[in-house]
């Protein structure tokens, strides 16, 4: 009752909302979750601390793959903070938008297997249990062969499914100062982007990736 009357009411502003929404960051579709990605493609990422390259492969983790291509073709990894950054082991980065991430994570990717290791360099989805893969994703700085057995939730190893080919160096230099202080405030990266930012001013970000042409 109230859309209706709102509607009636107030042509205008219903058809300035629904432009706004449509042109809105926090718009997402479930059919976005359907698409498949090529067997192979690179991923460019352009940070503050420079450029570097992915180059993906699909038959290491298909599914794992499907949504990495997904997330690469609608934006979701623009201004993402690298927010974990574990000098010698990892850094772990992901979008800090609530709405936009309930919106990914509603839409769940299958756990799979193990086929190509944690190797330096290498890509993966973090997770946290059965079927947790969704959006947030981690960067090897060494070889972690643990992680390829690791027990998370009853959930065995990280798939990888990509490795960096060009630009490891600016993964490297990625600002790793506030150890696991930021891992303490993420629920204040996710309800107060800003305030975040000011309590760990060095960190760096994903100004844009995108799937190279």
């Amino acid at each position: 009752m109230i859309k209706n009357t709102l509607s009636l009411k107030y042509p205008l502003f219903v058809f300035a909302l629904l432009l706004l929404m449509s042109c809105n960051k926090h718009y997402f579709s479930k059919s976005w979750t359907q698409e498949k990605a090529p067997e192979t493609f690179t991923a460019k990422f352009i940070t503050s601390k420079g450029s570097f390259e992915v180059e993906v492969n699909r038959k290491a983790s298909p599914l794992g793959v499907d949504r990495f291509y997904q997330l690469l073709k609608h934006h979701y990894l623009n201004n993402a903070f690298f927010y974990r950054v574990v000098p010698n082991f990892v850094v772990q980065f992901g979008n800090s938008d609530t709405l936009i991430n309930n919106n990914w994570n509603a839409i769940k990717v299958p756990d799979e297997p193990v086929i190509e290791g944690n190797k330096r360099g290498t890509i993966s989805f973090a997770r946290d249990g059965k079927d947790t893969r969704s959006f947030d994703l981690f960067i090897n700085l060494k070889d972690n062969f643990r992680l390829d057995t690791t027990n998370q939730n009853n959930v065995h190893g990280f798939p990888t499914f990509g490795k960096v080919i060009k630009g490891m160096n600016v993964v490297d230099a990625l600002y790793g100062g506030y150890s696991g202080k930021t891992m303490d405030a993420l629920d204040t990266m996710y309800s107060n982007r800003t305030k975040f930012k000011s309590m760990f001013p060095k960190l760096d970000k994903i100004n844009k990736a995108y799937i190279k042409t």
